[in-house]
């Protein structure tokens, strides 16, 4: 297979379209917790901003600055987050992680989709960029939690 054959299949159209369809594109007024990622081999950044009832994530945004690789992975995020805890979304990040970098299973519902993202475990110079979104909602909710304290 050829490297130019490679890359099309990586960026296949499922996930030119999540990358189209970013949810909660833009930043909360008001958030109770802010966290900003950047990935230093690429330069993709995403910064994700939260409300939160002290449990679960209640409001959320995103502002993605990445690859469509990065693009998807916080597209599926971004369509799933509300309502979760953070154990809950640390174990979606655990998987996808896993799935990459181990070539672990998909990960499990809310985050399944993620399992478009599979061809990139051979990429391994993109795994950065595709973390962040969860890496960002992480230190978000770290953030809030430290605020309310």
């Amino acid at each position: 297979m050829t490297a130019e054959t490679d890359m099309m299949k990586l960026y296949s159209s499922r996930i030119l379209a999540l990358a189209a369809e970013l949810p909660h594109a833009g930043r909360l007024e008001a958030p109770d917790g802010t966290a900003r990622k950047r990935s230093p081999l690429c330069g993709s950044t995403v910064t994700v901003d939260v409300g939160t009832d002290g449990r679960t994530v209640t409001r959320f945004a995103q502002d993605v600055k990445a690859c469509a690789l990065g693009q998807a992975a916080a597209s599926v995020v971004g369509q799933s987050v509300v309502g979760l805890d953070r154990a809950t979304i640390q174990a979606g990040r655990d998987a996808l992680h896993a799935m990459l970098k181990d070539g672990g299973p998909v990960p499990q519902p809310p985050f399944a989709e993620l399992e478009v993202l599979e061809p990139a475990r051979d990429y391994k110079n993109r795994h950065a960029s595709i973390l962040l979104a969860f890496e960002a909602t992480l230190a978000a909710l770290d953030d809030a939690a430290a605020t309310s304290s």
